[in-house]
């Protein structure tokens, strides 16, 4: 009897747990509760601040495109990629026959032209003691001022040569020509090179530009010095301070744009040379009014009581709609004017109105 009694506790037991169990699990389910994404606009002035968003190319201020003088076979290469260098620092060295030859060949053209205005003075000497005493005639005297003269222009002639051929062997060795950071290689030891011809890149800046083109419909807005902001997709959720530096006055031709140059005013390394930005610039019609109020005509709906517009408000990072009633007037390109109801700044709900409901909670999406 008392195993009959003891069995029958025990699957009360198991039965009351197993109604806990559950009655948790439906308290979990109702806490999970699953909020709706709403896409949303914010109110603004009608044709008051534009924003417009461009597509450019982040790289450094200052790129120099690294190539020797001179031509010959590259003996030494003292770059790498990422390479920090100093001003001054040799990157890189031809075997330089060519110039050494033309350089002994110019210092012996050099020794003989000083001989020879050596000798030409000493018969402009001799010939003029021979016509001072008469002994030689004055033809031969102005021959050997002339042969004089000729000679030493000749040896001044000659210096200079050996002073070029002496730069074309510094011509085959390169400097860093500032302080800056190798980017690109381009050239193996042992290969032979032309001059002007690119054997890397060095970015020499430390401030990072963005290029881009704008259309002929914003570019009489924007101006140098005009505050904008730049975000990288390489660089989540971040956008930094920047100021357009340069505007072209004139048409790009082969990308029918007007080129913009940017430079972000805020530091941070994780900004390449070479990464995809998009710019943003904020456009002020101060001409306009700025009592008439727009909201997009995707974010107004209608029902028996008349128009109205989900207001999304916030609370502790969390997103509730609540529905308003608005009086709109004329419909214009850039949505409905509010005449009353809602203020600059509200944000509102502009899709899957017929499926919200008032005081539900949402996500900005």
């Amino acid at each position: 009897m008392n195993l009959v009694k003891l069995k029958s506790n025990f699957k009360g037991i198991l039965f009351f747990t197993f109604l806990m169990l559950l009655n948790c699990g439906n308290k979990e389910e109702q806490k999970a509760e699953i909020l709706r994404p709403v896409k949303y606009a914010e109110v603004n002035y009608l044709g008051g601040d534009k924003f417009r968003q461009f597509s450019g190319t982040a790289k450094t201020e200052k790129i120099i495109n690294l190539s020797f003088r001179n031509t010959g076979i590259i003996t030494d290469l003292n770059m790498k990629l990422g390479q920090q260098v100093k001003e001054g620092e040799l990157l890189a060295k031809l075997d330089n026959v060519q110039s050494r030859l033309s350089y002994e060949s110019a210092i012996e053209a050099k020794n003989s032209a000083e001989s020879q205005m050596n000798t030409a003075k000493l018969n402009l000497n001799r010939v003029r003691i021979l016509y001072q005493k008469g002994s030689s005639s004055l033809s031969d005297y102005e021959a050997a001022k002339n042969a004089s003269r000729t000679a030493e222009a000749s040896f001044e002639s000659s210096i200079r040569s050996v002073a070029i051929q002496q730069e074309q062997i510094r011509y085959g060795y390169l400097y860093a020509p500032e302080d800056g950071v190798i980017a690109s290689v381009n050239a193996e030891v042992d290969e032979n090179v032309s001059p002007g011809q690119q054997i890397g890149v060095l970015n020499a800046g430390t401030a990072i530009e963005i290029e881009l083109g704008l259309p002929e419909s914003v570019i009489n807005a924007v101006k140098s010095g005009m505050k904008v902001k730049v975000s990288f997709t390489a660089i989540k959720d971040i956008e930094f301070n920047a100021l357009v530096t340069e505007v072209a006055p004139a048409l790009d031709r082969n990308t029918s744009t007007y080129p913009v140059r940017v430079t972000i005013t805020d530091k941070d390394e994780r900004i390449k040379s070479g990464m995809a930005a998009n710019v943003t610039f904020e456009f002020t019609d101060d001409n306009l009014e700025k009592n008439k109020l727009v909201v997009p005509a995707s974010g107004v709906g209608e029902d028996g009581e008349g128009r109205f517009v989900f207001l999304i408000a916030e609370s502790n990072n969390q997103y509730k709609v609540k529905k308003q009633a608005i009086t709109i007037g004329e419909l214009t390109p850039e949505g409905f004017i509010v005449d009353a109801g809602l203020k600059k700044g509200d944000k509102i709900a502009t899709a899957g109105l017929q499926t919200l409901l008032d005081g539900q909670n949402v996500k900005l999406n």
